[in-house]
């Protein structure tokens, strides 16, 4: 929904408001939850909101018409730091905080439980840590001198040749290393073959004798089978002889 603002929504944005309050949270949640039930902006919601505070404070028919308690809807007056109060309360802070309290901790019990106050004593510390720390110089950081006059033409060509006689260099670094690295890896692979040619000449020697057995064993039997086939003619050649029946 968006365009005009009917009753309904209004009052709901006012009771979320409420509740935020009740509850010590920021407004911004309200903000948020009312945009994304009625498909608003944030933003355009937060606008709405305080210029309806200011709009209903002139208009008492329509505040009861909508039932809204203004009271429960003061905006709240910005009260500025000055140096010196700023100055004291980063120090009390940082005490806190070197002491073992948390950042949150320390801006409650310097706000009095006043969550409002906190957080903006919060908010207060977070930026003063930002800008000191822009400020301050790491121990570790090298400051080097600005420079008194530009350099010469001669100078900017002696800086040009160095950084091409640099990069030469590493090319060249870089090409022994890649060359190392394939020659080692080329001398694996030959290492390998090596081991696997050797382990193949082996099994075929192993095979060439297992041959040999096999023939030796073969000639055997073909002579054993020969010899009796001799046996047995002559057996049934001195049974034929001695007329003796042989079938």
């Amino acid at each position: 929904m968006n365009g005009i603002w009917d009753n309904g929504e209004v009052q709901n944005l006012f009771a979320l408001v409420e509740e935020c309050k009740r509850k010590n949270r920021a407004l911004r949640e309200a903000f948020i939850a009312h945009a994304q039930k009625y498909n608003r902006k944030p933003n355009s919601v937060r606008n709405y909101y305080y210029h309806e505070v200011d709009t209903l404070q002139n208009d008492q028919t329509r505040c009861k018409q909508l039932g809204i308690n203004l009271k429960n809807h003061k905006k709240s007056e910005i009260t500025y730091f000055s140096k010196e109060e700023e100055n004291s309360l980063m120090q009390q802070i940082d005490k806190m905080v070197e002491e073992g309290s948390s950042v949150r901790k320390a801006c409650f019990v310097l706000s009095n439980g006043d969550v409002g106050q906190m957080l903006r004593f919060q908010n207060k510390y977070r930026n003063f840590l930002a800008k000191r720390t822009q400020t301050e110089k790491p121990n570790n950081v090298v400051t080097f001198q600005k420079a008194t006059k530009r350099l010469t033409d001669g100078e900017v060509q002696s800086l040009f040749m160095g950084l091409v006689r640099l990069v030469k260099k590493n090319a060249l670094i870089e090409g022994e290393e890649k060359y190392k690295a394939e020659l080692t890896s080329a001398n694996a692979m030959l290492r390998r073959a090596l081991a696997q040619i050797n382990t193949q000449e082996r099994e075929i020697e192993k095979l060439k004798e297992d041959f040999s057995r096999i023939k030796q064993e073969n000639l055997k039997l073909a002579q054993n089978a020969i010899k009796n086939t001799c046996r047995k003619a002559e057996a049934l050649r001195a049974k034929l002889e001695n007329g003796e029946n042989v079938l």
